[in-house]
C-alpha cells in the first residue's frame, strides 16, 4: 500500500484556490491604498471592497447594504448576540439556541447569562435536528432573540432554518445563524428564509482566513461591536483589510456558481465513505441525520477505540481527519455535539469526522476506505473495552 497525503478535514479550514489568490495579489503590491483615503489611488482598493460587497450579498440574496465586513465568523456570531441582546434589553431578556452551537454562541450566550439573560436551549435529538414544534412551545412574550446554526460544524446537520425563521418573522422576533459551515456548500437565500443575521466565514470556502462577513437585514438597528473610524459604513471599525476582502468576494462568486454540480459531487464521496465504513468496520455508528446533511461531512462514532488514537493512526498514512472541533482540540472532554444527540461518553470519545471540499477526490476516500479498518482492528485488539 502506497502511502499518499489525504485532506480530509476542510470543516476546519479549506485551502486558498488559485483564484482567489490571483485576485488577492494586486491589491498587496499595486493597489494597496487606504481605501478611507480621498485621492483616485485609494478609490481602487474602495472599489474593490464594494465590489466583493455586491458579491457577498448576491450569493445570500441579500442588498450589499446589508453585508459588513468582519475579521471571522466569531466576531459575527459576538456582534449578533450581544449586540441584539444589549439593544433589547429593556424589551426582553429572553433568548433562544441549541446546545450544540459552535462555542462562539455558547460562550457569548454564556456572558449574556452572566448580564442577567435567560437562555433556553432546545433539543436536538438523536437525528442533530431541532423541532420547530419546541421552539414555538419555548417562546415566550419576553423572547428577544433567536439562533440556531445553519449546519453543523461536528456531525454536519442541517436545521429546518426556514421553519424557523418563518416562526420567529410571525412572532416579532429577531432571528441569527450561524452560517459558518453552509455558506459555499448549500443554498442559502436570507430573504426566503426570513434571516435577520448571518455569519458567515471565508476560509470554510477556499477563502483566506481572518476575513468574514455579517449579513444584517435593513433595519435591524444593532449597536457597533468596535468603536472607532467610520469603515463600514460606520457600524465596524478598523481600516479594512483589502486584499482579503476581495478574496472573500471572489471565492464567494466562485462557490456560488460551481454550488449544484459540486455540493452533487462532493455529497457522492460522502455516501460513498459513509457506505464504506459501514461495510467495512463492524459497530460503527453514522452521526447526524443522512438526508438533511452537508454535502461534505462524515461523522462517525467506532465503537471500543478512542477518537485520538484514530487520529494519530491515521495522521502517520498521510490522512489529515478530526474528531470535533478545530476550536476544541486539545481538550479531553466528549464533543458537546455529540452528547447534545445522546451518545454516552465512551462512544462520544472514539468519533472522527472527515470533512470534504473542492479539492476532495474518490482516490481520497478509497484510500481512507484502505487505511481505516486495520487500523480500528489494530485498536481494538489493545482495548479492554473490545474483549
Amino acid at each position: 500500500m502506497e502511502k499518499r497525503f489525504v485532506y480530509a478535514d476542510n470543516a476546519a479550514t479549506t485551502r486558498v484556490s488559485d483564484e482567489v489568490v490571483a485576485a488577492m495579489l494586486p491589491y498587496f503590491t499595486e493597489y494597496y491604498g487606504n481605501p478611507s483615503a480621498v485621492y483616485g489611488f485609494a478609490g481602487k482598493a474602495k472599489t474593490a471592497i464594494e465590489n466583493a460587497r455586491a458579491q457577498v450579498a448576491a450569493a445570500l440574496g441579500a442588498t450589499p447594504g446589508e453585508i459588513y465586513f468582519v475579521s471571522c465568523g466569531t466576531e459575527a456570531d459576538n456582534w449578533a448576540l450581544k449586540g441584539t441582546a444589549r439593544m433589547l434589553a429593556e424589551k426582553g431578556r429572553h433568548i433562544i439556541s441549541t446546545p450544540f452551537e459552535h462555542h462562539a454562541i455558547l460562550h457569548s450566550l454564556n456572558t449574556l447569562e452572566k448580564e442577567g439573560f435567560e437562555v433556553t436551549y432546545l433539543p436536538v435529538y438523536d437525528n442533530g435536528r431541532v423541532k420547530v414544534e419546541d421552539l414555538k412551545a419555548a417562546i415566550r412574550p419576553d423572547t428577544i432573540l433567536v439562533s440556531v446554526m445553519f449546519a453543523n460544524n461536528e456531525i454536519g446537520t442541517i436545521q429546518p432554518i426556514a421553519e424557523i425563521g418563518a416562526v420567529c418573522r410571525e412572532r416579532g422576533i429577531l432571528f441569527h445563524t450561524d452560517a459558518v459551515q453552509a455558506i459555499g456548500h448549500v443554498p442559502v437565500d436570507v430573504q426566503a428564509m426570513n434571516i435577520d443575521m448571518l455569519s458567515l466565514s471565508g476560509h470554510k470556502f477556499h477563502a483566506p482566513k481572518g476575513i468574514g462577513a455579517m449579513y444584517l437585514r435593513k433595519g435591524v438597528g444593532i449597536p457597533n461591536f468596535m468603536d472607532g473610524g467610520g469603515q463600514e459604513k460606520k457600524r465596524r471599525a478598523g481600516t479594512e483589510n483589502v486584499p482579503y476582502i476581495v478574496g472573500l468576494g471572489k471565492a464567494i462568486e466562485i462557490a456560488t456558481q460551481k454550488l449544484p454540480e459540486e455540493s452533487k459531487r462532493v455529497a457522492a464521496l460522502r455516501d460513498r465513505l459513509m457506505d464504506g465504513l459501514l461495510e467495512r468496520i463492524p459497530d460503527i455508528k453514522i452521526n447526524g441525520d443522512r438526508e438533511n446533511r452537508l454535502p461534505g461531512n462524515v461523522n462517525v462514532s467506532i465503537k471500543y477505540v478512542e477518537g485520538e488514537s484514530l487520529l494519530m493512526m491515521l495522521d502517520m498514512q498521510g490522512v489529515c481527519a478530526a474528531s470535533g472541533s478545530a476550536c476544541t482540540s486539545g481538550s479531553l472532554d466528549p464533543s458537546h455535539v455529540l452528547m447534545a444527540i445522546g451518545l454516552d461518553h465512551a462512544t462520544a470519545h472514539g468519533s472522527l469526522r472527515f470533512s470534504f471540499a473542492d479539492y476532495s477526490t474518490q482516490e481520497d476516500i478509497d484510500y481512507i476506505l484502505e487505511v481505516l479498518p486495520p487500523i480500528v482492528e489494530k485498536l481494538r485488539a489493545m482495548s479492554p473495552l473490545a474483549k
